[in-house]
Formats: structure tokens, C-alpha cells, sequence
């Protein structure tokens, strides 16, 4: 009886050797079969696997020879970098896989279903797994291996004149591009000019867009406006509008020569450096960035004061409380209550709007003290021109990852502070 049982029920360790091999012994074909057929197919593709990781960590050895009008091709950096990444997510992939193999192999040598109890068994126990797969396939392919290749490229010389495949060959260099960055001057000094406009102008972009759209809800709400349907029409125009179309009319609009600079000059007045001016430029943007996005924070805004109940101003004018007491007191705590969150996340976009500072003014007039950026460049816009423009991918990765770092710290902090944080942790 003994023997029969150990034959009929193959010991943990055959699971260890082929995935698959216990549960369809047990009669689980559907999840054998696919834990079979992903070891067969990695083992098909193995030698190319090994090739990209070590690719992955030399990063080429052959570079490219030219000799009179023949070009020898050598090796890739770049794209070796990029199918080491892959890879490596492949095989850390593949390890969990074999993990739940193992694990499922120890639940399945009690168990022996039909094929029917079996889907509804994978059903039951997998169906979000499932949904979730082809989101959570996309997510590695889209966000986790892209922030992966940034990273590592942060820690090559992957740069122009002498460092750009397939012509040069690229190599590890480790933290130099970091201290560089935070130590050398001619980084430094624009990485700290840079950063330091980018979170001057993500503040005032927020903060004066969620105020003037304060003012125009408060507006609204008053009583003694006519025609509010009218007004709230026009108030909300700037925002019906794609917002590229008004930054790109705006910048029609303010250019030296443009219909705004020649209507002054009609009247006598001297025409104004709208992007041309560094200070003035820098208004500019804040400016038209307040005229876009204003109606938004307007919307929301009167959203909120409609939800601000009644019998709170009439006992605070019992009380004897001014209008501007009553603002200060209770529609601005209020209000802003209800608003935070959207705040931070205004704030953490226009951190990254590109389109509101290359679209206006392309990150000009330039500056001569900084590095491949202008005056009104914010360090998204710096990082554009580095890798389009002037082909420093190893400057531009690690400064992408610190912004990464930056707003990961604001998102955590967010989203902490949401209910539905709190609600999970004291469950």
C-alpha cells in the first residue's frame, strides 16, 4: 500500500526539476501544462538569455571599424543594455513563476480534480490574477523597464561626441555622472539655477491658478451676478480650448513683433520683452499658465462652496462675524480641505509641464551662465534638450531619476494623508 501511494504521489522533489511534472501526475493538466510549456520555452531561448545578461554587463566589446567606404559593424551598447534589462526581468519573472510552481505543487499532491473543477477552481482562486495580468504585463513593459534603462544609463558615459553606439562603444562608469551632476560646475551651477525656477514656478503656477479660480467660483456665487449660466460660459472657454492651441496662440500673441507689442507701439508705448525679458518672461508663463488652468480650479472650487452648508454664515452673522471673517474662517478652511489633494497634484504636473514652458517660450531667452538651457527652463524641458538636442543621455537619466525621487516623495505623502490609507491601516 505503501509503495503504490509512492508511485501514484511523486515526491516534492520532481516538481523541483520539471515545473508542471507533480500537478499532472495529479491530474491538473491546465496548470501543469502551463508551467511545463513557460520551463520548456525558457529553456528554449537559455543561451540567448545568458548572451543579454553578460551583454548587459560588458556592454560590448567590439566596436565598429571603418575602413576607406567599409563600415565593420561592431556591438550595440545601447541595445545590449536595453535586452540585458529585458532578461533580467525575464528571469526574475521566471523565478517567481517557479516559486508558485513549487508551492502549488504541495497544495495540489492533496487534491485531484476534474477538468471542469478545475477551471472553476482557477476561476475562484485566480480571477483577479487573471484581470490583472495583462495591466500588470503592460506596467512592466511601459513603466518598470523604462525606469530600469534610465537608471542604469544614469551609470554609463552614454554621451555625444566620443560615447554613441553604434560608432563608440559605451561603458559602466558608476557614480561619476552623479557627482558630476552635484560637484562640477558647469552642472551644478544650471542643475540648482534650473531646479530652483522649477519649483518657483510649480508654486506660483499652482498657487495662483487655484486663486484666480477662487476669485471667479466667489464670483459666481454671489447673489447679485445676472446671468450667471452667460458668465460661467465664457469663465470656462480657456479650458474647452486644447491647451497647446492657446500656449501656441499666446506665443503669437506676445512675440516682439507680434499683435500685442504693435498695439502698444499705435498708442506710443514701447514694446515689452514678453519672451525675450528673463524676469518678464518668467511672469509670462505663470500668467498664461493661470489662464489656462483657472477654470478648472474654478469648477471645482464652486463644486466645493455649494457643499459648505447655510446655517454656518447665518450663525456666524448672529454672532457678528464681517464677510471677510466669514471667508477666512469658514470658506477658506473649507474649501481648501476639499481641494488639497488637487493642489498637490497640480503642482506635482506642473512640476513636469512641458508643453506650458517649450510651447511658449521653448525654454528661452537663453542664458549664458547655464548649460544647454535658457532662462525659463524647468528640468523636464533641460532634459529634453540634453537628449534631442545634445545627446547627453547619462546627464538627462540622472536627473530624470531625480525628479523620479522628488515626486515619488510628494505622491507618498499624499496619498498617506488620503482616507482610504487610513481606512486600509486600521483594518
Amino acid at each position: 500500500m505503501l509503495l503504490s501511494e509512492t508511485k501514484a504521489a511523486p515526491r516534492l522533489p520532481a516538481a523541483l526539476l520539471i515545473m508542471g511534472s507533480t500537478q499532472i501526475l495529479k491530474g491538473h493538466w491546465l496548470k501543469g501544462g502551463i508551467f511545463l510549456a513557460i520551463q520548456l520555452v525558457t529553456l528554449l531561448i537559455f543561451p540567448e538569455l545568458m548572451d543579454s545578461l553578460k551583454g548587459l554587463v560588458t556592454l560590448g566589446d567590439v566596436a565598429q571599424v571603418r575602413k576607406g567606404f567599409t563600415i565593420t559593424q561592431g556591438d550595440n551598447s545601447i541595445f545590449m543594455l536595453v535586452e540585458g534589462v529585458i532578461a533580467l526581468l525575464y528571469s526574475f519573472l521566471f523565478i517567481c513563476l517557479y516559486v508558485s510552481n513549487v508551492r502549488d505543487a504541495k497544495l495540489t499532491q492533496t487534491s485531484k480534480l476534474s477538468l471542469s473543477e478545475q477551471l472553476k477552481d482557477i476561476y475562484d482562486r485566480k480571477f483577479a490574477f487573471i484581470m490583472l495580468s495583462p495591466a500588470f504585463i503592460a506596467s512592466i513593459a511601459f513603466i518598470i523597464m523604462p525606469i530600469i534603462i534610465t537608471v542604469m544609463v544614469s551609470f554609463t558615459n552614454y554621451s555625444a561626441p566620443h560615447h554613441i553606439p553604434p560608432k563608440n562603444l559605451v561603458d559602466w562608469v558608476g557614480f561619476k555622472n552623479f557627482f558630476a551632476l552635484f560637484e562640477l560646475k558647469i552642472w551644478s551651477s544650471t542643475f540648482f539655477g534650473v531646479a530652483s525656477w522649477t519649483v518657483m514656478w510649480a508654486f506660483f503656477a499652482t498657487v495662483c491658478t487655484c486663486g484666480f479660480g477662487f476669485l471667479l467660483a466667489l464670483a459666481l456665487q454671489n447673489k447679485k451676478i445676472k446671468a450667471k449660466k452667460a458668465w460661467r460660459f465664457v469663465f470656462i472657454l480657456p479650458y474647452a480650448i486644447p491647451a497647446f492651441v492657446t500656449l501656441l496662440m499666446f506665443r503669437l500673441l506676445l512675440n516682439g513683433i507680434g499683435p500685442v507689442n504693435a498695439a502698444l507701439n499705435s498708442w506710443g508705448f514701447d514694446s515689452v520683452a514678453f519672451l525675450s525679458d528673463p524676469f518678464i518672461a518668467k511672469i509670462t508663463v505663470i500668467a498664461v499658465s493661470v489662464w489656462v488652468g483657472a477654470p478648472y480650479f474654478m469648477l471645482l472650487i464652486a463644486g466645493a462652496l455649494t457643499n459648505i452648508p447655510e446655517d454656518l454664515y447665518e450663525a456666524s452673522e448672529v454672532d457678528g462675524a464681517s464677510k471677510f471673517q466669514q471667508f477666512w474662517e469658514i470658506t477658506l478652511p473649507m474649501v481648501l480641505h476639499q481641494v488639497a489633494p488637487s493642489l498637490v497634484m497640480t503642482f506635482a504636473h506642473n512640476f513636469n509641464n512641458f508643453g506650458a514652458i517649450f510651447l511658449l517660450t521653448e525654454g528661452g531667452p537663453i542664458n549664458p551662465e547655464y548649460r544647454f538651457a535658457g532662462h525659463t527652463d524647468i528640468l523636464i524641458t533641460w532634459i529634453y534638450k540634453l537628449t534631442l538636442d545634445f545627446q547627453q543621455y547619462q546627464i538627462a537619466s540622472v536627473i530624470s531619476i531625480v525628479i523620479f525621487l522628488f515626486l515619488s516623495v510628494i505622491a507618498i505623502w499624499q496619498f498617506r494623508r488620503m482616507n482610504s490609507f487610513k481606512d486600509d491601516v486600521g483594518m
